[in-house]
């Protein structure tokens, strides 16, 4: 009996240690369509030009690797003066190619897209937005951007 008690004792702590029991969690239903179009809501605050709007997007929580700097922007504040700088120059994304990911309450949006800036120039980078459903909307939880390393 004791040997029992003790086998079933050992399990149940490596079952928790594991993850291997199921949590319990209201998974919000997301379609490719819905998380698509967060890149567009995205992309839509850039054009407003204001940097708030667009760290609207992110969670509290969150990492911004931007494509055209080398520190990671961890506080709402980083996130703010980076795209204060970014949004000068008028950035309007386009997606190029993308594959979506979705699980129980987040998402990844990952691919290829191109920016076009307002003097003409363009950027094309590799991207990643990680999203957590919120309990209200999609945020983005981390944003990783970088050049394309090979120029056509």
């Amino acid at each position: 009996m004791k040997i029992s008690l003790f086998l079933a004792a050992a399990i149940a702590t490596v079952a928790v240690s594991t993850g291997a029991l199921a949590r319990s969690e209201n998974c919000h239903p997301a379609t490719e369509k819905e998380i698509a179009a967060l890149f567009d809501r995205w992309n839509a605050s850039l054009q407003t030009g204001d940097p708030k709007k667009v760290v609207a997007n992110y969670a509290r929580k969150s990492i911004l690797l931007p494509t055209v700097s080398n520190k990671p922007r961890l506080t709402p504040e980083e996130k703010e003066d980076y795209f204060a700088h970014f949004l000068e120059n008028k950035p309007v994304g386009k997606i190029d190619s993308r594959h979506i990911e979705i699980d129980c309450n987040t998402a990844i949006d990952a691919g290829l897209y191109t920016f076009t800036f307002k003097d003409g120039t363009q950027v094309k980078a590799r991207y990643t937005y990680t999203y957590k459903w919120q309990g209200k909307q999609w945020l983005i939880t981390s944003h990783h951007s970088s050049a394309m390393p090979e120029k056509n």
